[in-house]
């Protein structure tokens, strides 16, 4: 064989081999992962093909895994047709250092590197993790201009997290893709692991079942396990959505909203506060969205957990100084926005007008869990700016924002007295927005006209702002331009949705998104975007920009420069002790 034969036939051989070790499905934990020393992970081991058991060899550092891990392992010698899997649940690496494991067949071989890092020891009392959901940078500065006023160039004020001395960029893609969705983002945050889009507290792997995928302890599980420190679950959305979901689940798809709910009772979170009651009834009641007879709410209450429907009763129980648990829920879906229900009472105020503002929800959660001598930790979700980001609706993002602004506050008044508390403020992922001129009336021509642009821009003349930090007006003469930078078919109105929350597109009789004809009727010189997202797609999406974190308080000098979100809960869990034994 002559030599440029020879090197032909050992690259076939190679690209052979190489091509084996990646379609030999996944080692879980992935490579590179990141894992607390001691928490709880599952470790799942797939093969392309069906294989005998014990032609199986797992190492871990060079020492059979079934020497180290004295359960027994899962053996699915096929799984769903596409080959054999070995499945170690709840493994604990206690002690620190790098880990490589290796799996072998006389078929395939493949291998993971892991990095299991300490805690040292605890540092801090309380967390209290803000998760302002899709806050995007054009948000923030929306929510600035309208609750603090700017003159000559200078804002009037900042909003309660722009002062706070740590800054980092994060990075919120997931394990499947550059562009990630709330589950996996929240989850990257609460359990230190990547995972896919709609995944949270699991690894992506082949199972067919949403609950039978490798889980990853959450944050909360770990303080609920190692530690006597309660623990608090805040999102004016649905309780089941996403973000407060990835505190206590485990599953492949964020709609599993019943077993959401079951594990929020199953968590014993000490404060739960937020939307969602339909998963809550059981089917038998008005509304309900279980396909169970369960009552949640009785197993709370028996559970020893006050229960507020109401804003008055929310302060009532929070109040009382022997409220150890609550457990509030106050709308069957989403809450309702600042700017419904503090002044255009649309939306669903009327049918809601009790609902509590996520400041009382914040204050009430830390009145209660500041009852334990031994710490809390406690999430709170500013939902709403990502229910409003996405149909595009900027004013209603940017109210949202100020209320997140006001409920951070409310933890900094906490931590003058309380400084052994780490308060992060940061959004999960982000949004196309951006801020590009203003908006005046009184211009001639059509409506693009009237968009002001650098000198011509000016400032937009919204009233000052009431002690809460909203302005009482929005449909102003003079309104900023914000912009989104993906969007379906619609028509641009240039005015704030006074009506409800803006629907930008609907589906026509071949099942694709058009823009909502409604808008053009409203305003006749509505101008006819074409939208630059898949036909399907009804609203705008999620974007890949860094997200921009805050933090004050013990550790959160650890956050500078670019982080990836798995670091978020690594210094979280530093910050509490929690990799110690």
């Amino acid at each position: 064989m002559n030599a440029s034969r020879l090197i032909s036939a050992l690259f076939l051989i190679f690209q052979a081999s190489t091509i084996s070790l990646i379609q030999a499905a996944t080692i879980y934990p992935i490579d590179q992962a990141s894992i607390l020393a001691g928490s709880k992970f599952d470790i799942k081991v797939e093969f392309n093909s069906v294989v005998n058991l014990n032609d199986i060899v797992i190492e871990m550092n060079g020492v059979q895994l079934s020497r180290l891990i004295l359960t027994k392992p899962d053996f699915i010698s096929s799984e769903n047709g596409k080959g054999s899997s070995l499945l170690y649940r709840d493994v604990e690496i206690p002690k620190s250092g790098k880990y490589q494991v290796v799996a072998r067949t006389p078929q395939e071989s493949l291998q993971a590197t892991w990095d299991v890092y300490p805690s040292g020891p605890r540092r801090v009392k309380n967390v209290i993790l803000f998760i302002g959901d899709g806050m995007t940078v054009a948000n923030r500065t929306a929510a600035r201009v309208l609750s603090k006023g700017i003159v000559e160039g200078k804002y009037q004020g900042r909003l309660s997290f722009d002062d706070m001395p740590q800054t980092a960029m994060i990075g919120t893609s997931g394990s499947d893709s550059l562009i990630t969705d709330s589950a996996n983002s929240m989850s990257a945050y609460t359990t230190g692991h990547k995972t896919a889009v709609n995944a949270m507290g699991v690894y992506v792997s082949r199972g067919s079942d949403n609950l039978s995928h490798p889980k990853v302890e959450t944050i909360a599980e770990l303080i609920k396990r190692k530690t006597k420190m309660s623990v608090g679950i805040v999102s004016d959305a649905e309780l089941q959505d996403a973000t407060p979901g990835a505190m206590v689940a485990h599953t492949r798809r964020r709609a599993d909203k019943q077993y959401i709910a079951d594990q929020l009772l199953a968590s014993g979170a000490e404060v739960i506060l937020g939307g969602g009651s339909a998963y809550f009834y059981p089917q038998s009641s008005k509304g309900s969205k279980r396909k169970d007879d369960k009552n949640l709410l009785e197993a709370f209450k028996a559970d020893g957990y006050q229960l507020a429907f109401t804003k008055q009763e929310l302060n009532a129980a929070a109040t009382n100084k022997n409220t150890k648990k609550l457990f509030g829920v106050f709308h069957p879906d989403n809450m309702d926005g600042s700017l419904d229900r503090l002044y255009l009472k649309k939306n669903t105020v009327e049918q809601y007008p009790n609902q509590p503002d996520l400041t009382e929800m914040t204050q009430s959660a830390i009145d209660v869990l500041s009852r334990n001598p031994n710490g809390f930790f406690l999430m709170v979700e500013a939902a709403l700016i990502d229910k409003f980001n996405h149909p595009l609706d900027w004013e209603r993002a940017a109210f949202d924002t100020i209320m997140l602004s006001n409920a951070v506050q409310i933890a900094k008044d906490f931590a003058k007295s309380h400084p052994d508390t780490l308060i992060i403020v940061t959004p999960d992922h982000t949004h196309s927005g951006s801020i590009s001129g203003v908006v005046h009336d009184e211009k001639s021509g059509p409506l693009r006209e009237k968009v002001g642009i650098y000198a011509e821009a000016g400032y937009p003349n919204y009233p000052k702002a009431d002690i809460k930090g909203y302005p009482n007006q929005i449909d102003v003469s003079k309104r900023l331009a914000f912009f989104y930078g993906n969007y379906p078919d619609h028509y641009e109105t240039l005015h704030p949705k006074l009506d409800g929350t803006f629907i930008p597109s609907i589906k026509d009789e071949n099942g694709k998104y058009v823009a909502n004809p409604k808008y053009l009727q409203l305003h006749e010189d509505a101008i006819h975007v074409g939208g630059n997202l898949p036909s399907h797609q009804e609203s705008g999406v999620h974007t890949a920009d860094d997200a921009v974190l805050n933090a004050q308080g013990p550790g959160s000098e650890k956050f500078k420069g670019f982080m990836d979100n798995t670091e978020v809960f690594k210094v979280m869990a530093e910050s509490l002790g929690l990799g110690n034994k």
